[in-house]
């Protein structure tokens, strides 16, 4: 890891999540426009039911899209998202963005990740968005499925991880899975995706994002059926549902609140700049 690290301070970290909120308007903005399902997702879900908007001390926030949903979603962005101020980010958007999971940016703002601060993509302050597939059925066929994930996700993490990775053998292993190109990685993962595509099963899961081990395999697709609206930060945002049984999955007790110790924000960065966000 490179670079002293950055403590956001509590005016940073309420401009951040303005910042973001601008984001998750401009998304739902896009998808009421155009039918599009989407949900809000992990903490920004949670912080829907337990809090009304915000977890007080996250300094992220999720959305999360069927395959489908997405790519109407980014192709819907190419006509109706505000370029002027936001940028969405995903392998084929960015030539240099290497993760499996797309993200909208704040143009005109910078936050940089520990470790990435010599990766030439589009740094802006972001969310993320993912994009979910189904999950094959059966006992070994899901565990075949879980680990072709793990081995992709790992490929594209290589780049950093071979810089990074204080275990000389595995960042010996980085640099060889850094050879192969980020679009062969993208290509298996697509693959693997389109290999159970149209068939009805019982989980879902984004292929590159590890899940918790109680839903290490993914998340009911049953979920996924049913958006409601729910109020955040005094808007109206698309949730699940059915957030209870997603969220008791990704949680467990999601409406137990975590010790002190734990309620501060989870990023590491060296360095954030920002722009005073426009709300409706």
């Amino acid at each position: 890891m490179s670079g002293e690290l950055h403590i956001l301070t509590d005016y940073e970290l309420h401009i951040l999540q303005k910042i973001e909120l601008e984001m998750l308007i401009e998304i739902d903005r896009i998808c009421r426009k155009n039918d599009i399902r989407y949900s809000i997702d992990g903490g920004t879900l949670l912080g829907a039911v337990r809090h009304k908007g915000f977890i007080p001390w996250d300094d992220d926030a999720d959305v999360i899209f069927l395959r489908s949903e997405y790519e109407k979603f980014r192709e819907a962005c190419k006509c109706d998202l505000d370029s002027e101020r936001f940028f969405l980010q995903d392998y084929i958007t960015d030539p240099e963005y290497r993760w499996g999971y797309a993200k909208m940016r704040r143009n005109d703002t910078s936050y940089i990740r520990a470790g990435q601060e010599d990766q030439k993509f589009h740094d802006g302050i972001f969310l993320d968005i993912f994009v979910v597939d189904n999950v094959p059925d059966g006992w070994f066929a899901r565990r075949i499925h879980h680990f072709a994930c793990f081995l992709i996700r790992k490929g594209l993490y290589s780049e950093v991880g071979k810089k990074n990775e204080k275990n000389p053998v595995i960042r010996c292993i980085y640099t060889l899975m850094s050879r192969i190109s980020k679009d062969t990685y993208f290509r298996w993962r697509n693959k693997l995706a389109a290999s159970v595509a149209g068939k009805k099963t019982e989980l879902i899961s984004h292929y590159m994002y590890q899940y918790p081990k109680r839903c290490k395999y993914g998340l009911p697709g049953e979920c996924f059926g049913e958006m409601i609206d729910m109020e955040f930060d005094g808007y109206t945002l698309r949730g699940f549902k059915k957030y209870d049984l997603y969220l008791s999955r990704l949680y467990g007790d999601y409406m137990k609140m975590p010790p002190e110790s734990d309620r501060v924000p989870k990023m590491e960065i060296t360095s954030i700049s920002v722009v005073d966000p426009i709300l409706p």
